[in-house]
C-alpha cells in the first residue's frame, strides 16, 4: 500500500472522523463558554486523565478472564480480544465510537460533577478527545507499515508490539509507557518470558480459570 493510502486509512476512518468532529465542537463550546489560561490546565488534566484511563481499561477490563456470558464475550471479542488474534487486522485496529464516545463522556460529566464548571468540564473533555485520537493514531502506526521519524516513538512502538507477540501481561500504554512505568509493567523483554497465550485471551482466561 501506498504512504498516501495508509494516511487515508486513518484519517479517513468514520470513528476517528467522527471524534475529530466531537474534539472541535467542544473547541468551539468552550471558547464560546469561558477561554482562560485555567482552561489550558483543565485540558491537559484531561490528556493525563486519558493516558491513566487508557492503562486501566486496557489492563484491567480489556484482558478480563472469558466470560461465561455469550453476549459479554461477543463485546470483548470485539474490543479486544480479537485485535490479539489477528493484531493488523485493519476493522480491529480502532476503538468503535459507540464504546469511546460515551466512556469518554462519562469522565466528562463526573468532572463537571467535581467542579461544577462547564467550561473546565469542556476543557478536560477536549483534552480526552485529543489523547483517545493520539492513542488512535499511536496504535495504528505500531500496526501498519509505518516507520516513526524519532528514536522514542520506534521504542515505544516496539514495546506495543511486544505486548502483542511476546508477552500480554506487559506494555499495556499505547499513548505513552509512563503509566506502564509507574504500575510496573514496563518491562526489559529479556526479562519477560514468552506467553503461550498472547495470541489467544480466551484461551487465557480459561487457563487461569481452570
Amino acid at each position: 500500500m501506498s504512504k498516501k493510502g495508509l494516511y487515508r486509512d486513518y484519517f479517513l476512518h468514520a470513528d476517528i472522523l467522527i471524534m475529530t468532529v466531537v474534539l472541535i465542537g467542544l473547541g468551539a463550546w468552550a471558547a464560546v463558554e469561558t477561554l482562560t489560561l485555567f482552561s489550558l490546565l483543565f485540558f491537559v488534566i484531561g490528556l493525563i486523565g486519558f493516558m491513566f484511563s487508557e492503562y486501566l481499561t486496557h489492563r484491567f477490563f480489556f484482558h478480563l478472564k472469558a466470560p461465561q456470558n455469550k453476549l459479554f464475550l461477543k463485546f470483548l471479542k470485539r474490543l479486544h480480544y480479537d485485535h490479539h488474534t489477528d493484531p493488523h487486522d485493519l476493522k480491529l485496529l480502532f476503538l468503535p465510537v459507540w464504546y469511546s464516545l460515551p466512556n469518554l463522556g462519562v469522565l466528562a460529566i463526573l468532572f463537571y460533577l467535581a467542579t461544577g464548571m462547564l467550561g473546565a468540564a469542556l476543557a478536560f473533555g477536549a483534552g480526552l478527545v485529543t489523547m483517545l485520537l493520539v492513542y488512535e493514531w499511536k496504535h495504528y502506526v505500531a500496526h501498519r507499515p509505518i516507520q516513526p521519524t524519532t528514536k522514542f516513538w520506534k521504542w515505544n512502538k516496539r514495546m506495543h508490539l511486544l505486548h502483542h507477540f511476546k508477552n500480554e501481561n506487559y506494555w499495556f500504554g499505547v499513548s505513552t509507557p509512563l503509566v506502564d512505568a509507574i504500575f510496573g509493567t514496563l518491562k526489559d523483554e529479556k526479562d519477560v518470558p514468552t506467553s503461550e497465550t498472547v495470541k489467544n485471551l480466551e484461551k487465557r482466561g480459561q487457563t487461569l480459570s481452570s
